[in-house]
């Protein structure tokens, strides 16, 4: 009795709480006009219109217009109950609740039906808490009660997303067909009623034998649910003709990359927004032709470009964006080779080596690791410059292991690498794998005399109105290294583009850089830049399957000057600061330096004030003291002394003779 009671009072709260909510909800009209989705604009540094994102909305059709194939592959696959529940679907919810208690995953469905899936859609999110789900079920009983099936249906397939940015049936049959809704076959119609699971996972743009496999699944469900024969059940989805996707620009790696910032940096707000960028629209044509054009067949290409600041002026994650939108340049993980060693010579540098210092190329062994030479040759003593250039694996570890692998790790982390980094011996030859981003950031570190560089695409985001919403600020500069660091960096960087590796880099002016090339040429780096521009290239295969041919040296150093060109020449020429200030430690030992000169010292007047020696009386005494020294006064050092600390003999002053005792009066003798 009392849980009939129980029940009951369940029942009547449920009945109130739907019917108030019944009277709530808006007109039919006004769900009709309503559009979800926000619209944004992306711009160029300059202003231009790189791509707008937001909602897409076809022609708005009646319920008697919409095919009945696509109502009942629809009603298959998400609903089958639709004409028979009251909004929430009874088999369904207990179905749930069994699951609930008992942990089991046998059901194949979701709980929500298509009036739920429109009530949450016009007015809830997308969270999954109870109160959420509790509220939808309210919303789908409201909306049963208000309005009709046929108008129920009418709203959620004008209205639901299908990925794409496509909201309605007609939108998406547009996209991704070429024609109206109207028009649909059962074969496209079973395709578009597989996308609202998930979107983005079974679009047919996106990975088409999973549309396909997905819309295989829906003609079974209309089948078995006597919408359609066997014999419609058996068309050849993988037979269907698809919109040919125009060519978009590779910018649509860069907006990829940056949009997904706008959740962090802006409050929450549904109101159409500019996204005013870093990128620059000539030189990101250039960087695209340069990846384009040099990139091995069969393999892909990255690039990232970054001012001196950190602004991204270019980014390519790929060789084509609608054959593949992977963005190779900020997700891809991939091995850098010997432009790691970056950072070993870097830490050696900090350690107290300079460029000129003696190095020997010779057969090593660490840890039972032991490295070889590109060419498999040793070429005995050289200096650090040469051992650079030329990217020696031996010298790079026998560095690494006397400053500590741990210490290169370090470097690489003051320099933004954010990737996992292994301590063992091999990671001085770049056995980690590394973001092309990331390791751009770190060479364009060195760029700017060693302060960390930080990419970064956004510089502000307005709204409708003009207002400002965002606005970037600068970051305090910390700079990593000393000064005397970067100069011998610098140095080894361009020298290894003048005279080793990365000769193919050249662009008539000043270039430093580093090739990179791993094993089985899997994987062909160029980081370096010029005139305040720093620009990594990595290319590669997707697989990390060798690419014949491929070297730093070649491919990605040809496209990173065919690039550079374009990209620096407005830019006034920069030479490289690379004098090397040693601190006092580096210095070889100077006994007088530690004496300096008499007329640089301060001193003090009579009065006690402090007098510069600039302005200082040569013809004062330093303390006011007067008078000449006594001639009588012992010399401050020893002729011996002087003899040794000069090595040459010292005149000898002739000696003064003492001076005569006092003469005595003579003594008379005694007279007796």
């Amino acid at each position: 009795m009392w849980g009939g009671a129980l029940a009951l009072l369940g029942a009547v709260f449920v009945a109130f709480a739907v019917g108030f909510a019944a009277q709530s909800l808006p007109s039919y009209a006004a769900l009709q006009a309503t559009q979800p989705g926000q619209t944004i604009v992306v711009r160029a540094r300059d202003g231009r219109e790189l791509v707008e994102l937001g909602p897409s909305f076809g022609e708005w059709l009646d319920y008697e217009d919409i095919p009945e194939n696509m109502t009942n592959a629809m009603i298959a696959v998400e609903d089958k109950r639709f004409q028979s529940h009251l909004g929430v679907d009874p088999v369904r919810l207990t179905g749930a609740l069994i699951e609930g208690v008992t942990g089991s995953r046998a059901r194949l469905g979701g709980t929500s039906t298509i009036t739920q899936q429109l009530a949450r859609n016009l007015f809830l999110n997308n969270n999954r808490s109870l109160d959420r789900k509790a509220r939808e079920a309210v919303l789908a009983m409201a909306l049963e009660w208000k309005f009709s099936k046929e108008q129920i249906l009418e709203l959620y397939l004008n209205k639901v997303y299908f990925g794409g940015g496509a909201y309605g049936i007609d939108s998406a049959s547009r996209k991704f067909f070429s024609h109206p809704a109207t028009n649909l076959s059962v074969e496209e119609a079973a395709i578009i009623a597989g996308l609202v699971k998930a979107p983005s996972r079974y679009s047919p743009t996106a990975d088409v034998q999973a549309a396909v496999d997905r819309a295989q699944v829906v003609l079974r469900l209309m089948r078995e649910q006597g919408f359609i024969s066997p014999d419609q059940a058996a068309v050849d989805v993988s037979a269907v003709q698809l919109k040919q996707q125009e060519g978009q620009n590779s910018a649509r790696y860069f907006t990829d990359w940056v949009l997904p910032q706008l959740d962090i940096i802006l409050p929450e707000t549904y109101e159409p927004i500019e996204v005013w960028t870093t990128l620059d629209i000539g030189m990101q044509r250039a960087a695209t032709a340069s990846i384009e054009a040099n990139t091995p067949d069969g393999a892909q290409g990255a690039l990232v470009s970054l001012d001196r600041d950190g602004a991204i002026l270019a980014l390519v994650g790929g060789t084509d964006y609608v054959e593949s939108n992977f963005n190779r340049a900020t997700t891809a993980l991939r091995q850098p080779g010997s432009s790691w060693k970056l950072f070993v010579y870097l830490a050696a540098l900090e350690a107290g080596y300079t460029p000129e210092d003696k190095v020997v190329d010779t057969p090593v062994t660490i840890d039972g690791w032991s490295p070889r030479n590109s060419n498999g040759r040793n070429v005995g003593e050289t200096d650090v410059r040469t051992a650079f250039a030329f990217s020696i694996n031996t010298v790079a570890a026998q560095l690494g292991n006397e400053v500590g692998f741990g210490t290169v790790a370090s470097m690489a982390r003051r320099f933004g690498i954010t990737s996992e980094v292994a301590t063992f011996p091999s990671m001085v030859l770049g056995s980690s794998e590394v973001r092309v981003i990331e390791m751009t950031q770190a060479f364009a570190g060195i760029s700017s005399k060693g302060v960390v560089v930080q990419p970064y695409g956004i510089t502000k985001v307005t709204g409708a109105s003009g207002d400002v919403l965002y606005r970037r600020e600068a970051p305090r500069k910390v700079q990593q290294i000393p000064d005397h660091v970067v100069a011998g960096m610098t140095d080894l960087l361009q020298a290894a583009v003048q005279t080793g590796t990365g000769r193919a880099a050249q662009i008539g002016r000043p270039v430093a850089g580093k090739t990179g090339t791993t094993s089985s040429n899997k994987d062909g780096w160029f980081i370096g830049f010029s005139s305040g521009i720093t620009t990594g290239v990595w290319m590669g295969r997707d697989d990390a399957k060798p690419v014949p041919g491929l070297q730093g040296g070649r491919a990605p150093a040809q496209a990173f000057a065919s690039y550079m060109r374009f990209a620096v020449k407005n830019r006034p020429v920069e030479e490289f600061d690379i004098t090397l200030d040693l601190p006092e430690w580096q210095l070889e030992p100077d006994e007088e330096a530690l004496f300096g000169d008499p007329d640089d010292y301060y001193f003090i007047d009579e009065q006690g004030n402090l007098i510069e020696p600039s302005r200082r009386d040569p013809a004062e005494t330093p303390f006011g003291v007067e008078g000449e020294r006594n001639p009588d006064a012992p010399p401050a050092a020893s002729n011996d002394f002087l003899e040794e600390a000069t090595g040459g003999e010292i005149p000898r002053q002739p000696r003064r003779p003492p001076p005569a005792p006092p003469q005595q009066p003579a003594l008379k003798p005694l007279e007796f």
